[in-house]
């Protein structure tokens, strides 16, 4: 008997979802809980695993058509359909390169089923580009996954991996095609980068937006994650960054501050009883933010496993839709690209979002106990703070900075 496979509720306020990708054609044959489609709604991208084994006998939704839940969009077994609408790459709504905030980066993932690269027209993000020419790669050369043959991060650190860089850049070759300006191609909007959009531009004009810049000495940090990465990644399995310091600094001063992490609802403060932390992770198709709930209750130890397999997941498209909503407080990496320093826009209905900074040395004069003066080259991070002045003002701001500035230059707590 044939198999209705419907578009599913990802969450109780989900109540439509758009298809954009098919990764099984009419005719294929599919195992049960195999991945059959990715779709995107407004709180997370996920792919959806096929209900029984058999035969795909007909796509009834082309890519990027958005259905309310239930819809049939697919049938398994019974007879094939000659009029099943194939789904189509070129319908594919093209990547969009990765918002400028950023979480750290991840281990090279396996390797994808590649689509050839276009020999006339390379496309790839800023970010790839930057990537091949710091490495001396030809891009014509690899291998892109993305949408019509788009050439990702993913696919350049796989090649990196695989080959290594290139020796010189290519000599006595013709020029690499370059794509044609953006202003002569005209891309729809992904399902997720409209949904962005629109929250962007409500958070301002719900918010009046204000930012506290902060300057904080890493160089206790950079000593002690140098000197302890190796043995806590081989005991723990997790790689050790910089941001489960960071986010128990935050976790530290909002448990001080709940001005920070709460909420204005209905002309009330809402003060939550958990400290909800999202982080915001950067994907090649636009931007989600992964959120560890309860995280006051949470060790060092906890935190660097959970911003490890949120972020994983959330790049592979794996995260439940309770696990992208609910954050109480974010924290966005908007220094990973070298930036000093970001104005994050704030995450309604949140009332504060932190942004970290590049980390770079500087010369720095240091005061001892007597007063007296030296410089010194230190590690040091900016951190930005905007927060909505309806809720928190500029002295409650400050407290918690200087809280959050405190714990981590006088960091002293054990990390596992």
């Amino acid at each position: 008997m044939p198999t209705d496979v419907i578009m599913p509720q990802m969450g109780e306020s989900i109540f439509e979802g758009t298809i954009t990708k098919w990764l099984k054609k009419a005719g294929d044959t599919v195992q049960k809980d195999e991945p059959l489609f990715e779709i995107s709604t407004d709180k997370v991208d996920a792919e959806i695993p096929s209900p029984v084994a058999g035969v795909l006998s007909e796509i009834r939704v082309p890519v990027g058509a958005t259905v309310e839940i239930n819809a049939v969009v697919a049938v398994i077994g019974g007879a094939l359909s000659a009029s099943a609408p194939a789904p189509a790459a070129a319908t594919e709504p093209a990547s969009i390169p990765a918002a400028s905030v950023t979480a750290p980066q991840p281990v090279v993932p396996a390797a994808p089923q590649p689509q050839l690269a276009s020999t006339q027209v390379v496309r790839s993000s800023p970010l790839v580009r930057r990537i091949a020419r710091e490495n001396n790669l030809d891009l014509s050369q690899i291998a892109g996954s993305g949408s019509d043959g788009r050439i990702t991060k993913e696919d350049v650190l796989l090649h990196l991996s695989q080959h290594g860089p290139g020796t010189s850049a290519p000599q006595a070759e013709l020029p690499t095609p370059q794509a044609p300006p953006a202003s002569s191609e005209v891309v729809p909007l992904s399902r997720m980068r409209a949904i962005i959009a629109q929250r962007m531009v409500e958070s301002k004009q719900i918010s009046p937006h204000v930012h506290s810049v902060y300057k904080v000495d890493m160089t206790r940090i950079v000593r002690l994650r140098e000197r302890e990465k190796a043995r806590f990644e081989q005991q723990h399995g997790v790689k050790l960054t910089y941001m489960p310091f960071i986010a128990a600094a935050a976790v530290q001063a909002l448990t001080k501050f709940p001005i920070v992490n709460a909420s204005l609802e209905n002309g009330s403060i809402h003060y939550h009883p958990n400290i909800n932390l999202g982080i915001a992770v950067a994907l090649e198709w636009g931007l989600i933010v992964p959120v560890i709930k309860q995280a006051e209750e949470r060790s060092f130890l906890g935190l660097a496993r959970a911003v490890a397999d949120l972020a994983a997941r959330a790049r592979a498209k794996k995260l439940q839709p309770d696990e992208a909503s609910g954050s109480t407080f974010t924290l966005t990496n908007s220094g990973i690209l070298g930036e000093e320093f970001g104005t994050p826009i704030i995450n309604q209905p949140e009332s504060a979002i932190l942004a970290i900074g590049g980390l770079r040395k500087e010369p720095m004069v240091l005061t001892d106990a007597e007063g007296n003066d030296t410089i010194a080259i230190r590690s040091v991070q900016y951190f930005c703070l905007g927060f909505d002045h309806r809720t928190i003002d500029g002295a409650d701001a400050g407290k918690f900075m200087g809280e959050f500035k405190r714990a981590l230059e006088t960091w002293d707590r054990q990390i596992g």
